[in-house]
């Protein structure tokens, strides 16, 4: 089992339907004050599968983003990578392999690799971990997890990260199919307010930087009815920045708003990158909320992905099951009602390289 790794511009990174693993990430967050760093790798096929030959090969690329936490360290952060996915019983032997392999190309003073892994828990597999109701009850406490991903594994030194960056639950539609069959495997009280909102006039139209100062003042109402920490305006300037300054078709993002009579009820940022649309972030006014300006809007940024050819779309974070004690509960009320399919990630993972500058950052 062997992996190899050569470092390459960030331009050079490949199309992905993963938008946080492409050269447009990668801008965004230089803007933001992160350091980007692409790599080429190639690994044998027996490091993703005990069951395949160690002469067959596969490529692919990673972007890691370097984040200073003071004057003398640093860590790596990869955002939902590697996109390449091992069986499960491989998790673990190929992040330590990776991670050995990367290490040499990463500042002495970066204390850990952290992987948000993209990867389906290994755990949503499994009938013991879903209720009666068919609910997945999450995975098992961390001591189990880190067993389990460790095992075969030469250092052991795979640890769940304390907390998670991105979204580990979101909904998958499938936009490859006709419209009328979208709309019948909604619930029916979800396509009740599409048709409602469209039915009292409310309209959807794609918006650029110009109308930043409106969606930041939704925004901002969505953030105090719901208790959620604030993005500067600024986070989302870079993003229509970079939007505005990009000569080609890598990744696409698009501001869509929902108005009645001019008064703008509903927003939300649409990423399209390949084949997957990216529901990226929503917010909606407190105003005329009867209107339901926000399924208006959500059914409009599918039709507009599959337009522009995506086959999948990406309802990008909500609870991992319909418990209403839980914080995102709203948001699985909300996204479930589109008819996708429920997909749990991994999470983040650190692969530490200074253990006690890592301890002592993971006690803070």
């Amino acid at each position: 089992m062997h992996c190899f790794i050569e470092e390459k511009e960030i331009e050079e990174i490949f199309e992905s339907k993963i938008l946080q693993q492409t050269t447009f990430w990668a801008k965004v967050k230089n803007k933001q004050g992160l350091n980007p760093i692409a790599f080429n790798f190639e690994a044998t096929a027996d490091l993703l599968s005990p069951l395949k030959s160690e002469s067959k090969k596969v490529e692919n690329d990673l972007l890691v983003l370097l984040q200073y936490v003071n004057n003398n360290a640093c860590f790596a952060y990869v955002p939902y990578g590697p996109t390449i996915q091992p069986d499960f019983e491989n998790y673990g032997v190929f992040l330590e392999e990776f991670s050995e392999t990367l290490k040499p190309y990463l500042p002495k003073d970066c204390m850990f690799i952290r992987y948000d892994l993209p990867w389906e828990n290994q755990w949503a597999k499994e009938d013991d971990y879903f209720d009666e109701n068919g609910y997945w009850m999450g995975p098992p406490p961390v001591n189990r997890q880190e067993f389990r991903v460790n095992f075969n594994t030469q250092n052991w030194n795979l640890h769940k990260s304390p907390s998670n960056i991105l979204p580990t639950n979101t909904y998958f539609l499938n936009l490859n199919q006709p419209t009328d069959d979208l709309l019948m495997k909604m619930k029916p009280k979800t396509r009740y307010n599409i048709k409602l909102s469209q039915k009292k006039g409310v309209q959807v139209k794609e918006y650029g930087m110009d109308m930043l100062d409106v969606w930041y003042e939704i925004y901002k109402d969505t953030a105090a009815r719901n208790g959620l920490t604030l993005h500067s305006k600024n986070y989302f300037y870079t993003l229509l920045l970079q939007q505005q300054n990009q000569f080609d078709s890598e990744v696409r993002l698009s501001l869509l708003m929902a108005d009645f009579n001019g008064e703008f009820l509903a927003a939300q940022f649409l990423i399209i990158s390949k084949n997957r649309g990216t529901y990226l972030y929503g917010a909606s006014s407190s105003n005329k909320r009867n209107l339901m300006a926000s399924y208006a809007l959500q059914w409009e940024a599918m039709l507009i992905a599959r337009k522009y050819g995506c086959t999948e779309y990406d309802m990008f974070g909500t609870a991992p099951n319909a418990n209403n004690t839980h914080p995102l509960h709203g948001l699985y009320r909300f996204k479930s009602g589109f008819g996708g399919k429920l997909f749990h990630r991994m999470g983040c993972w650190d692969y530490p390289l200074i253990e006690n500058d890592y301890l002592a950052f993971k006690a803070l």
